[in-house]
Formats: C-alpha cells, structure tokens, sequence
C-alpha cells in the first residue's frame, strides 16, 4: 500500500512539472499581453539605432521599431538601457523580455537564447581617422583596434591581426578614443560609421568594403516561444508594408532592412 500511494505521488508531482514546463513554453505572449507592457534592452549608446539625444530621450531606429511591436500587441513599450557585455544573462534572468538593441544572430548565441526573424542585415566595418594612410582592414595587423564589450566585432579584430583590442562600454566611447588618436582603428556597424562621420563631428572614414555581414535580429528567452513567434509575424508584416524600410529611411537615409 505505501508503494502505490508513493508511485501515485511520484506521478502527480511529474503531471505538475510537465504542466509547469508547458505553461512556461505557452505563455510567454500571455504575460506580456497580462501586464500590458513588453520590455525590450539595448544599450543606449548605438546611434542612430538606440541613444539619447539633447533632451535626454531615448530615441533610433531601434527604439521605433520596438514602439512599433508594442503598438501592434496593444500593449505600451518599456525600453531598458542596460551595459551590453551582460545583456544576455539580464535576459535569461528575466529582467526584460527581450532584446531589440541591433543584435546579430550567431551560433553560440542561439545556444543560449531564440532569434525572430531578422529586422535589418547589417556589415562589420573598420573605421580609421580621416587622415589615417591605411587603405584597407588588413592594413592595421598588429595596430591597436576598439570595439564595443561583449560585440561579435572581438572575433574580427582578432582575425585581422590586431596588435591590442580596447573595449569600451559603447561606440559613442569608441569613436570618441578613435578621433583623439588613442587608438589606431574602430571595428563597428558600417551604419554607425557612417553616421558619425556625417552626423557626430568626427574625422574618420571608412576602411575599404564591410568585414561581413550579419542577420540582426530580437532575441527572446528559449521557454518564450509564443512571444517570439508572435514578434515574427509582427516583423513579416512590417517587412510587407515597408514600414521597416520607412523607419531605416528616416534614422539612416538608407534602406537597410532588405539583403
């Protein structure tokens, strides 16, 4: 008799965690539509994607385009800046319910977190002070190359050679070092290059052709899946409206959400 009622608790307690688990996998859109609000980080230093501007607003073609998501679950965006070296580990422990701060999708992120769809396609670049002589990335082996913590830009830096790798806490940082001739070259998003030399008062260029290319997508914890499903379909249709494309033409003066 003490066998059975200890089998038949050892069923109900598996029959619990099972439903846990599933509830877990479910309802990930249900508690964001629950609390009518979704929380998407980035860092807050990336422009034009995610920065504040003069009046201290958090603003860039990310930031309108996690409006946009939120406009479209009917429920209100709240944005989190956070340093990006431990964004995915702020996600996976629930302080947010996603990310929406220009991340590439790469093979040991999806390990750990699930990707929507990709909302842009983005170029790792090099960046040099305007009257640097090198004309081309491999130019600076063995030279001192920053970058942002934490970005996949680390791994490019280290196949071109580079002598020393900076890290700094944004690009804003970056760029900034890079101006003043602390260090000899910036690997970043070709965008942010650009816009800085047009936009940010710096003298700097463009070295040669982007490294690579990447998929930028949301990630979302893996027991999320409604959500992220959600999310992409949101994205389609975005994609199929050209709203997307409407958004990267008002933050960059270019269409960068098609291949």
């Amino acid at each position: 008799m003490k066998y059975t009622w200890f089998l038949c608790a050892i069923i109900v307690s598996m029959s619990l965690c099972i439903g846990a688990c599933s509830n877990e996998q479910e309802n990930g859109l249900e508690r964001v539509k629950k609390a009518g609000v979704i929380s998407f980080a980035m860092s807050g230093g990336y422009p034009p994607f995610n920065f504040y501007n003069d009046m201290n607003e958090l603003v860039g073609f990310d930031v309108d385009v996690a409006r946009e998501i939120a406009k479209r679950l009917d429920v209100k965006l709240k944005p989190v800046t956070t340093e990006w070296s431990g964004i995915i580990e702020g996600l996976r422990a629930g302080t947010y319910d996603g990310i929406l701060g220009s991340m590439a999708v790469t093979p040991k992120r999806q390990e750990v977190v699930d990707f929507s769809v990709p909302y842009y396609y983005s170029g790792a670049q090099v960046m040099a002070r305007a009257d640097a002589l090198e004309t081309t990335p491999q130019a600076f082996r063995g030279k001192t190359i920053g970058l942002v913590t934490g970005t996949t830009f680390e791994e490019d830096a280290k196949q071109l050679g580079a002598g020393e790798v900076r890290l700094y806490k944004d690009d804003t940082q970056t760029l900034m070092e890079l101006n003043n001739g602390v260090i000899d070259a910036v690997i970043t998003d070709r965008v942010v290059g650009v816009n800085a030399m047009n936009n940010g008062g710096f003298k700097i260029k463009l070295v040669g052709n982007p490294i690579r290319s990447e998929d930028i997508a949301v990630a979302f914890r893996k027991s999320d899946s409604t959500l992220r499903e959600k999310v992409n379909a949101i994205l389609e249709d975005m994609h199929a409206e050209g709203v997307l494309s409407k958004l990267s033409q008002k933050w960059l003066g270019v269409d960068i959400t098609v291949k």
